[in-house]
């Protein structure tokens, strides 16, 4: 009993130097990553069962030939135990990351969910009660002379067809976030795209006294959806006309890099804040101090107008991407080119 517990007491003391040195070494890389620690709190394990092996075996006086065998079988299970415990270490690690990281985009889609209802009912509740108050007064006979009355109406309509566009932009943005978006691909030559969505906004622009600038020619032909396709460029050529102050200047321009394809739009805005660069594409980011859009007939989307273009272009193998330029912005999207 008493040899029992002097091989009990060696091999305590040698585990726990090698404990010791262990928790020295995981203080100091407390900062590092889960695969470092669990390869240290392996390699402590093993170091304190071989350690403790190595003084038991010394202290008995093994022949040479003896302590080698036994130093050697310890040393083989040592290896198998440390590769398997560091394969299992970084799936363990893997998890754990991809874990928080669906974590943080839980808490991002919540909180963009959560912005999104704000925001669209901030941007009903305003057109509705002007509605009708509107409603009301021709309701009532409160304004009876034909050019005030025509003005109403002209107001509610155009009120209406914001909301529609609004209503429109949710229903688009659901179907994408759902999956549930349907492309039908074929070959779509970009400058007929371009074209119709020039002559969709030029009434808009002019109001503005914005200038329209395209090439005549070297548009590529793209592998897209050619109604989500014309979304895209509509919605990219009414946010820059948006904002965009007037005698400004909107381009449009196009090319191909071997079997990718790029529009480009680009602005005379200003540019965009450095900070706010990463959230263009945002759910309901706008990017100003108000939420209440400029103008009721300016084509604004609720701030969903660059999410519906990040979603659509992403659906079709593409991206899409934004950066300062001289006096302006310029957003770029890129898709599969067909054709020569």
């Amino acid at each position: 009993m008493r040899d029992l517990a002097l091989i009990f007491g060696a091999a305590l003391v040698a585990a726990l130097a090698v404990g010791l040195a262990g928790a020295v070494a995981l203080r100091s890389l407390r900062g590092r990553s889960i695969t470092v620690h669990i390869s240290v709190l392996l390699a402590m394990t093993v170091g304190a069962v071989a350690a403790g092996v190595a003084v038991v075996a010394e202290a008995m006086f093994l022949s040479p030939h003896d302590l080698e065998v036994v130093l050697t079988t310890v040393s083989a299970a040592a290896v198998v135990s440390l590769a398997v415990g560091w394969l299992f270490g970084r799936r363990l690690a893997a998890a754990a990351v991809w874990a928080d990281q669906a974590r943080e985009r839980e808490r991002r889609i919540e909180k963009g969910r959560r912005d999104l209802v704000a925001w669209v009912s901030h941007d009903l509740r305003t057109p509705l009660a002007g509605l009708r108050a509107m409603a009301e007064a021709l309701e009532d006979g409160v304004v009876g002379d034909p050019a005030t009355v025509a003005e109403y109406h002209r107001r509610i309509r155009v009120e209406t067809d914001r909301m529609t566009r609004l209503v429109d932009d949710l229903f688009e943005l659901s179907r994408i976030n759902a999956g549930a978006l349907r492309l039908s691909l074929s070959a779509v030559p970009l400058g007929d795209v371009v074209s119709d969505a020039l002559a969709g906004t030029a009434p808009l622009a002019a109001a503005r006294r914005i200038r329209l600038l395209a090439p005549e020619s070297g548009w590529p032909t793209v592998t897209a959806s050619e109604p989500e396709l014309a979304r895209v460029v509509g919605n990219l050529l009414l946010n820059a006309i948006r904002y965009t102050p007037e005698d400004g200047t909107v381009r449009v321009d196009a090319g191909r890099d071997a079997d990718t394809a790029w529009l480009a739009v680009a602005d005379t805005c200003g540019g965009i804040p450095e900070r706010d660069l990463p959230r263009v594409f945002d759910v309901a980011f706008r990017g100003e101090p108000a939420r209440t859009p400029r103008a009721a007939d300016d084509g604004g989307s609720g701030g969903l107008g660059l999410a519906i273009v990040r979603g659509l272009i992403e659906a079709h193998g593409g991206r899409v991407d934004v950066q300062n330029i001289t006096d302006g912005c310029r957003f770029v999207v890129r898709l599969p080119a067909t054709g020569t």
